[in-house]
Order: structure tokens, then C-alpha cells, then sequence
């Protein structure tokens, strides 16, 4: 008579199981990247979801193996005792994702990690053998039970440093590796269950007390079936969750590139590359406090171009431009390594000295500086001589710290009124140049009573169409002795003088006066307003404007308020505020000159605007400066992507023109298409459109 009863196996069930197995060890894997490379919440997520499929995979493998077994008696497994196999599958597979995502994969953690793992596995593998209720007993070949042990602590082991290794080496042709291990893991996994298998000998005459429980091949296909679905559909949702992530980080990465860029342009001037305003006073404020520190003087000269005027007027702006590139050029070859060298506007430069202790090093500086500029500049076929006028005001003896600027500025002016050409250090008894500043501030106070300020409008154009789309409305000032004066030469002193919020007050009345007469006269004109930064700082600007709407019956929508990033970074939570008042009023917000001062994309999108300006000084060299198109194409496609129409300023070729409209810009505007204008002039420059775009089509 024979010592046990002889097992068979269906082999079919069996291989169903090792698919099962070697599914489950790939999901895993797959399921331990996306733990480690999601955020927490996430990641808790996967862990818990993927427990309970890793579990269910590793438990399928073993459930259909014990389907694939049979005995020459009737054999079933009992529902309880099967769960509680199912559940230490669950708790293993828990374990497992919780070591791997750890940051650092010491030996303790893995060899008290891989024990676990085993005794859960092994746990698993024999409730699920007693879930048979074998009468008598099983006999257990204890050499067998050791080799299942040892091969789930190494499966276990083996696992842990799968999964670590393919945390750390992320890439294009891991999905390889990832097969490979999971092969191993497969195999692995199946060797302990079979091995499990080999060690249960069950003498003649025993009988099966959960023979009526769940039992049957079909069960087993079954089963392994539904794991494998299961398993199939948690890789995919791993997939797609991969890609997700991979689109979002990508998106990140973009965003923080733009804003890196934009940030190391903030603090420079985009025609010359030198500091721009923003970074010299940084620069300043940090000299000042070392100066205190220590004891040294700061010297700061105040460079300022003669004749530089004629050089736009006679051979046009680009000429212009590139002069004002050498000249920085020349300056930066001067200047020690130590000094701070600055264009602050126009043809104006600043140079800071550190650290001086002889007040004679600045004026060595500024016959270097002098005699620098005074050689001949050869532009194409013409040889300009310019010459520089240099104010030097010097901290502290002669200057405190908020003076530094306009004392040196002053001794500049009485460098060009001692003959232009040299330098000046600043003294007291120049104060009297404040009564040229006075007669300014005089005048433009009369300007505002007597009605001397009028408005011209410059269109802006559709790229796609050339047609019209709205205005910009520009403060010119009728001086009765100079003629038309622009804003260039009188706005930062009505700012100086606190008489920038009044004019500012009449600029958006007579704007949205003049925008309500062309839409009763059936005329759909938009106009936009600039916004000064003592006006964006008045808490009354927002109604203001809405009293202002409400006079002339002119829709929200007609009426576009454009204020500079620098503006509205300077008090973030006051322009939130602002901002979302004039949202809510249906006003739309431009953010004008954008790439020129502290830009942060974050902040951007808080503030919701509906347009982005480019400045000009980018427009101006898209045709000639790869790194120009490539930041102008940027600026564009993110702005589409935050939702944002894109205008940009100083349009002045067809080839700027064609490269704005192939990147997606939406609005041109310039001097290609019209130079500000009256308003008068506004509805025969529609006009002459009509004509011209019917004369096209004929």
C-alpha cells in the first residue's frame, strides 16, 4: 500500500498561475515608481490601491495553483480560511510598496523588510494549504517547508532590490529591465508556492472537510482571469497616471524656465545687456550699507550723451540703438571689474564705484570715460563723434543716500552748461538748477487749467486680419510757447510733483468720453488707458473709473487699464485686490512692457489679466537676434497657455510683422500700421482700411 496519496496537476491552471505570478511582479514594479514619484496625498493613494491589486495579483497566482492540484478524493478549500490567505497576500504586498518608497534603502530596512515579506508569503501559501481541512493531517516534509521559506525571503529580498534599483534608474529603456525582473519575480513566486506544494503529503484515507467549499478548475480559470483583468487595468491607470505626471512636469519645467529667464532679464537692460534701474538701485542700497559698515565713500557718475538726438533723427533708431550698444561697450572696458555699470533710459548711463577712498579715483574714472566716448564710432558709411557730459556725487560727503541720484544728476546738468564734453562733482550751490524744475511743475499745473493736454490715439491692428481691433490713447501737451511736447519729456516730473494722479483722472475721462462718442456714432472702438504707479496705488482708482463709465454710458468691456509688471509687483496683495475689483466691474487689465521688469509667472496668473504687452525693445530685434524671437515666441505661447491675448509694441517692418503673426501674436502695434493720431483722424484711418481691404479682394 502506498505511503501518501498520489497529487496530479492540471497544467493548464498552471500555467495560468505563473502569468498571474509574472503579471503581478511587473504591476508591482510599475506600482512602486508611480508611490515614490508621487506627491503624499497621491502617493498614499497608490500605496493603499496598489496593495489591494498587488495582493490579489500574488494571491491569484497561489489560489490557482491550489485549483490546479488534485487528489483521488473530492478537494475545496473553505471561504474564511481562504480570505485570511488573501488578506496576508494584501498585507505582504503593503510591506513591500512601504519599504520601497522610502528615500534610502539601508541593509537593516532590507533584511527586516525581506523577513517579513517572507513570513507574510509563507503565511499566505500555508492558510491557504489549511483552508483544505485535511482529515487526518497534512504531512509536512519539513525540507521542502524550508526550501519555500528560503525562496520567498530570497523572492522577498530580490523584490526590495528590484524595486529600489528601478526607482533610481528612471529612463526611456527601463520598461526592458522591468520585464526582465519580473520574469525573475514571476518565477520566483511561482518556485515558492510549488516548492510549498512538494513539502504536503497526505496519507491514504484522508478526506477533505471543505470539500463542499470553493473548488473546481472553472473556479481556478476563473480566478486567474479576473486577476489578470485586474492587474491589467491597475497597469493601465499606472500608465496613463505616468503620463500625466510626465506632461505636468514638463509643464512645471517650462514654467519655471520661462520665469528663470524672465527673472535674470529683469535686472537688465534689454538693448544694452548692462544693469538696467531696478538692479542699480539694488546694487546701490547694498554699496550704501557696506559703506557704512566699513567706512569707504561710494562715488556715482552720471553719464549722459551729447548729441546723441540727432543720430535717431538723421539715420533712424536701429542706427540709434547700436550706438548706444557700443557705448555701453566702451563703458564696461572702462569701468573697474568692481563698479556697477547701468543704462537707466534714453542715452543716460549711471556708473557706481565701490569701496572708494580718494575722492580723485572718480574723476581719473571720468576723463577715462570721457575720452572713451569721444572716439569715433563708424556706423555702416558713416564716422560719428559723440562726446559725454559726468556728474559726480559722492556718499557721504557731499550727498546722503536718497540724494545720490538727483545731486549727481544736477552736476551733470552743469557739466553740459560748462560746455558739454566734461565732468562736474556736485556742490550745494547747484541747487539752484531746481528753479528750471519749478517753472516745469509751474506749467504743467497751468497746463491742467487751461486745457493745454489733448489725447492721440495709436491703433492697435488684428495680426490675422490688419483690421483695427482698439487704441491706445497717448497724453500729448500743447505747450504754448514749445509746441507739442510727448510724454517723454514731462512725465516723470508730474509724477516727481505729485501731479501724475490728476492728469491721469483727466487721460481715462477724456479717453472713455471720446470711445462713448464713437460708439453712438456706431463706431466699436476699444481704447486703453495707462495707469501710472500713483494712480494704481490710490484705493479710489477703482471707482474712479466705474463713475467714470457710468458718465458716458460706455460697456466695461470698451475700456482696457495697462500698468507695468513693475507696478504691479511693487504691493502683490494691494494689486490681487485691486485687480479683482476692476474683474468684477468687466474692465479688462493689460500688462504692459512685459520682459522688463520682475516678472513672476506665479504671480501672473493670480492676476488674472486678459492681455500681455511685449516691449518693444524685444519686437526691435526679432529679425536680426535668435535669443529676441525665441524669448518673444515664449512669451507668446505661454501667455496662450494661461488664456491671454498677446499685443506687441514698436512694430515697424513687414518682417517683424510676418514673424509676430507665425508665432501667434494677436494685436500689432506700431509704426508700420499708424503713429498715434487724433481723434478726429481715428474713423478716416478705419476707412482708409475698408477701401484698401476691398481694393484686395477685387
Amino acid at each position: 500500500m502506498a505511503l501518501f496519496l498520489p497529487v496530479s496537476y492540471s497544467r493548464s491552471l498552471v500555467i495560468l498561475s505563473i502569468m498571474v505570478a509574472v503579471l503581478a511582479s511587473y504591476v508591482a514594479l510599475d506600482l512602486a515608481r508611480r508611490v515614490t514619484s508621487s506627491g503624499p496625498r497621491a502617493a498614499r493613494w497608490w500605496w493603499a490601491s496598489g496593495s489591494v491589486a498587488m495582493g490579489t495579483g500574488i494571491w491569484s497566482m497561489h489560489f490557482v495553483g491550489m485549483m490546479a492540484f488534485s487528489l483521488p478524493v473530492a478537494i475545496g478549500y473553505d471561504p474564511l480560511t481562504t480570505g485570511w490567505s488573501w488578506l496576508a497576500a494584501v498585507a505582504v504586498s503593503g510591506i513591500a510598496l512601504q519599504i520601497a518608497s522610502r528615500p534610502q534603502l539601508r541593509r537593516t530596512h532590507l533584511l527586516v523588510g525581506a523577513l517579513a515579506m517572507g513570513a507574510g508569503i509563507c503565511a499566505m501559501h500555508y492558510t491557504g494549504m489549511f483552508a483544505m481541512q485535511m482529515l487526518p493531517g497534512i504531512v509536512w516534509a519539513w525540507g521542502w517547508v524550508l526550501v519555500s521559506a528560503l525562496i520567498a525571503v530570497g523572492a522577498s529580498l530580490a523584490s526590495l532590490l528590484i524595486f529600489f534599483w528601478m526607482r533610481t534608474h528612471p529612463g526611456g529603456r527601463v520598461w526592458r529591465w522591468q520585464i526582465a525582473a519580473a520574469l525573475v519575480m514571476g518565477a520566483a513566486i511561482a518556485g515558492m508556492h510549488y516548492s510549498g506544494m512538494m513539502a504536503a503529503h497526505f496519507p491514504p484515507g484522508s478526506i477533505c472537510r471543505a470539500s463542499s467549499g470553493l473548488r473546481g478548475s472553472g473556479l481556478g480559470v476563473l480566478v486567474g482571469l479576473g486577476s489578470l483583468t485586474l492587474l491589467g487595468v491597475t497597469l493601465l491607470a499606472s500608465i496613463q497616471d505616468a503620463r500625466l505626471q510626465s506632461h505636468k512636469a514638463k509643464w512645471a519645467s517650462s514654467l519655471q524656465e520661462a520665469n528663470q529667464a524672465l527673472t535674470r532679464i529683469a535686472f537688465q537692460d534689454p538693448l544694452t545687456k548692462l544693469a538696467n534701474l531696478l538692479r542699480f538701485q539694488d546694487r546701490l542700497e547694498h554699496c550704501i550699507a557696506q559703506a557704512d559698515r566699513q567706512g569707504h565713500r561710494v562715488c556715482l557718475l552720471f553719464v549722459d550723451l551729447d548729441g546723441f538726438k540727432p543720430v535717431n533723427d538723421t539715420l533712424g533708431h536701429p542706427a540709434g540703438d547700436e550706438v548706444l550698444r557700443l557705448i555701453a561697450a566702451r563703458l564696461l572696458t572702462v569701468a573697474r571689474s568692481t563698479d556697477t555699470v547701468a543704462r537707466i533710459g534714453g542715452d543716460e548711463f549711471v556708473v557706481l564705484m565701490e569701496q572708494v577712498d580718494d575722492r580723485a579715483s572718480a574723476s581719473l574714472l571720468a576723463e577715462r570715460l570721457i575720452e572713451s566716448i569721444k572716439q569715433v564710432i563708424e556706423l555702416d558709411a558713416h564716422e560719428l563723434m559723440l562726446s559725454a557730459s559726468v556728474g559726480i556725487a559722492v556718499y557721504p560727503d557731499d550727498s546722503d543716500a536718497a540724494r545720490l541720484m538727483p545731486n549727481a544728476d544736477a552736476a551733470m546738468y552743469h557739466a553740459k552748461q560748462a560746455g558739454k564734453g566734461t565732468y562736474r562733482y556736485y556742490s550745494s550751490e547747484m541747487d539752484a538748477g531746481s528753479e528750471r524744475l519749478l517753472d516745469l511743475q509751474r506749467d504743467l499745473r497751468l497746463a491742467l487749467n487751461r486745457g493745454e493736454f489733448l489725447l492721440h490715439y495709436q491703433p492697435k491692428v488684428a495680426a490675422a486680419t490688419g483690421r483695427l481691433s482698439s487704441v491706445e490713447a497717448l497724453l500729448r501737451w500743447q505747450h504754448p510757447e514749445r509746441g507739442l511736447v510727448a510724454p517723454g519729456m514731462f512725465i516723470a516730473e508730474a509724477e516727481r510733483f505729485g501731479l501724475i494722479v490728476e492728469m491721469g483722472a483727466w487721460v481715462l475721462n477724456e479717453a472713455c468720453r471720446q470711445a462713448a462718442e464713437w460708439w453712438r456714432g456706431g463706431a466699436r472702438i476699444p481704447v486703453a488707458v495707462n495707469v501710472s504707479a500713483l494712480q494704481f496705488r490710490d484705493e479710489a482708482l477703482v471707482g474712479t473709473v466705474q463713475q467714470v463709465l457710468q458718465r458716458y454710458a460706455l460697456p466695461p468691456e470698451m475700456l482696457t487699464l495697462e500698468l507695468t509688471e513693475s507696478v504691479a509687483m511693487n504691493d502683490v496683495e494691494h494689486s490681487l485686490r485691486i485687480l479683482s475689483r476692476f474683474n468684477e466691474l468687466g474692465v479688462k487689465i493689460a500688462i504692459d512692457d512685459f520682459g522688463t521688469g520682475y516678472s513672476s509667472l506665479a504671480y501672473l496668473r493670480r492676476f488674472t489679466p486678459q492681455e500681455l504687452k511685449i516691449d518693444r525693445s524685444f519686437v526691435q530685434d526679432i529679425e536680426t537676434d535668435t535669443d529676441a524671437r525665441v524669448l518673444v515666441g515664449a512669451i507668446i505661447q505661454l501667455a496662450h497657455a494661461l488664456g491671454l491675448s498677446v499685443v506687441a509694441e514698436g512694430v515697424e517692418t513687414a518682417g517683424q510683422q510676418a514673424l509676430l503673426s507665425a508665432q501667434g501674436c494677436n494685436e500689432l502695434q506700431g509704426y508700420l500700421f499708424s503713429r498715434p493720431m487724433p481723434a478726429q483722424m481715428v474713423l478716416s484711418y478705419i476707412a482708409t482700411q475698408h477701401l484698401a481691404v476691398r481694393a484686395a479682394t477685387v
